[in-house]
């Protein structure tokens, strides 16, 4: 037989996160994939990414393309597959037009914003046959892994409820408030852009579907109204270039070289700003929300979710028929930018628990595994899952498509019309293509 060639893959969206794809295609998968293209509606971050390519990672010239040369670009290099990694408004478009160019599709999460481009996403997968892929790292960390096994080995019974407490603290909670997150109408809010990850986690571990959602939600801390109802002063729209003291929320792009060659250097195209003061105006996204699902097998789980803790990490607890498990994690520090390996958004992992309380025993810690590499251990093993023909089986469930990318955000959607009516919200109307599954497995 004649060796396989390598995956031919098209990035678009040359934003902070793509990295994220581009270092393991050149770095440790080049055997077994092949980056044929770059597009963006920036030439400045498509000309960080060429240098970036070309001098660190030693790869040859990858052609870039403007935004509105995308079709000319999968024309000309023919890729196998279209990384997404876009401002999250935009993800449904390249999915799209990725899977009618006879393309499949990887995305970062979450897969898309509301539920127009959900269903459009979801008829695009049914008319074409092609395959989306949501790039859901959270499920591969040691820790969330061990939950699922432990879960499904029935440790506690049945899981009849589940408890989750998310902290983000005020370097990586304020940092949505900095940039276009800050604006609803391009991220969802952090009910689909952040929280994407927490209910893609709960379905996961409880294989299961979102029935009804209801929400509440506000913008209390950050905001010009919330600082001057506190009598703090607002006196700069954004932070470089501005003697900001000792602002504990100040950033400035001209002291970092990955944000300010993506960014600062970058401004002048497109006139964004991802330094924009957390206090400042034409925020629309809330920091402060709690949530209560229904799932289709009548679990139940409450969710909360704030964005200027003094701590990040989270808490979650499953009460089952026959005992509970809790599991904790602390994070340290969250890089803003890109580190020196090229990832960016990464924490550190100060510390993991996992507890389980049996119902008529005494309460043990579970050892959780240790893992090395970006989010906690979880990147490598999804960066070898996506690109290498070597890829071990996966035993857990832990790759998804379009159907459990539908399911997290479509609670997070639910969320934000919730918040809005003050009223529950049913998921199959908001998504009727998720059908009668009851479990989430059942999706794809």
């Amino acid at each position: 037989m004649p060796p396989k060639l390598p995956t031919r893959y098209a990035l678009v969206g040359t934003g902070g996160r793509a990295p994220m794809f581009i270092d393991p295609i050149v770095r440790r998968f080049a055997d077994d994939a092949e980056l044929v293209g770059l597009c963006d509606i920036n030439p400045a971050r498509l000309d960080y990414h060429s240098h970036r390519l070309r001098e660190q990672l030693h790869y040859r010239d990858v052609p870039c393309f403007a935004a509105d040369a995308f079709d000319r670009m999968v024309a000309s290099t023919k890729p196998h597959c279209i990384i997404v990694t876009t401002i999250d408004a935009m993800h449904h478009e390249y999915i799209i037009r990725a899977l009618e160019s006879g393309c499949d599709a990887i995305t970062e999460k979450p897969m898309t914003i509301d539920d127009t481009r959900c269903r459009a996403i979801c008829d695009a997968v049914h008319r074409t046959g092609r395959k989306v892929r949501v790039t859901f790292n959270y499920r591969w960390e040691p820790s969330t892994t061990l939950a699922y096994k432990l879960l499904r080995e029935g440790v506690i019974g049945d899981v009849v409820h589940v408890d989750m407490e998310y902290m983000l603290n005020t370097s990586h909670g304020a940092d949505y408030f900095r940039r276009w997150h800050r604006e609803k109408h391009q991220s969802g809010g952090l009910m689909v852009h952040k929280a994407t990850h927490h209910f893609d986690l709960v379905n996961w571990w409880i294989d299961a579907v979102p029935q009804t959602v209801f929400a509440m939600g506000r913008l209390a801390f950050y905001g010009r109204s919330n600082a001057e109802a506190r009598g703090v002063d607002v006196p700069y729209d954004r932070y470089t270039g501005h003697d900001c003291g000792d602002d504990p929320f100040a950033l400035h792009l001209d002291k970092d070289a990955a944000l300010r060659g993506l960014y600062l250097e970058a401004e002048k195209h497109d006139g964004y700003r991802r330094d924009q003061n957390v206090f400042g105006d034409r925020i629309t996204i809330e920091d402060t929300m709690s949530v209560m699902v229904r799932y289709r097998t009548g679990v139940v789980l409450n969710y909360s979710l704030n964005a200027y803790l003094p701590r990040e990490g989270f808490h979650v607890v499953f009460n089952g028929t026959g005992g509970r498990l809790e599991l904790s994690q602390e994070h340290g520090s969250h890089i803003i930018g890109a580190s020196s390996d090229g990832i960016p958004g990464t924490f550190e992992m100060l510390k993991s628990r996992c507890i389980v309380q049996p119902m008529f025993g005494a309460p043990y810690e579970v050892e959780i595994p240790k893992a090395e590499g970006g989010h906690g251990g979880s990147d490598p093993l999804l960066q070898e899952q996506i690109f290498s023909s070597r890829a071990p089986r996966e035993p857990y469930g832990r790759n998804a498509g379009h159907g459990q990318g539908a399911a997290s955000i479509l609670i997070g959607i639910a969320a934000n019309r919730s918040f809005d009516t003050g009223q529950p919200v049913t998921i199959s109307d908001l998504c009727p293509q998720l059908g009668d599954a009851a479990r989430l497995s059942e999706l794809e």
